[in-house]
Parts: C-alpha cells; structure tokens; sequence
C-alpha cells in the first residue's frame, strides 16, 4: 500500500502563487507515473499534470505555461507550482501515485486552493 500526503494548499489571490507536494511512503515500488488532479465543487475530478519516473510531463491544456509539475525520486516526493493562479483553479487538489500491472493506485486525502477574484 501506498500512503500518500498533500500539503500546501491554502488561500491566495487571482494571480499569486501557490506550490503543492506529496510524499509518498509505503510500497514505493508501485509509485509509477504521480499525478495531480483537481475536483471543484459540482464538477468531475480532472486530470492536472502528471509525471512518471523519467520525468515526462503531461498537463491539461488550462494549466499550460501557468503550472509545472516535478518530482524528486529519492525523497518519493511530487510537486506542483501553480502560477499565475486564477478563480477557476480553484478545487480540491489530490495526488495520485499511478497503477501498474501489479499495483493498484493510491489517492492522498487532498488539499484545498481556493483563488479568490
């Protein structure tokens, strides 16, 4: 099992900047491709960034040249600097440690970012 947990979330105003991490612990031998996602209220949980273990990124078109997700493998860690931050990045953003054919994913229990206009 993969444990995971958010921090950096908080409250900022429309173009400010927040920067999010996760740490991973547990069966770190499943952690393949952590990713971002965000859910806003009424609305499906979307996919934000994601990054596997080579460092290939993948963003949604809305967060393009404003977000940029990293990683550093030694700590089990996932990052997400959010720039340039706007009202409708506001969401419940949660971390998701990637399945494999032998492993499930695992979900952190997410960090709020509210931006306020």
């Amino acid at each position: 099992q993969v444990h995971l947990v958010e921090s950096g979330g908080g409250l900022v105003e429309t173009g400010g900047s927040l920067r999010l991490s996760c740490a991973a612990s547990g069966d770190t031998i499943c952690i393949s491709a952590l990713g971002w996602y965000r859910q806003a209220p009424g609305k499906e949980r979307e996919l934000v960034a994601v990054i596997n273990s080579g460092g290939r990124t993948y963003y949604v078109d809305s967060v393009k040249g404003r977000f940029t997700i990293s990683r550093d493998n030694a700590k089990n860690t996932v990052y997400l600097q959010m720039n340039r931050l706007k009202p409708e990045d506001t969401a419940v953003y949660y971390c998701n440690s990637g399945s494999s054919s032998s492993c499930p994913d695992y979900w952190g229990q997410g960090t709020q970012v509210t931006v306020s206009s």
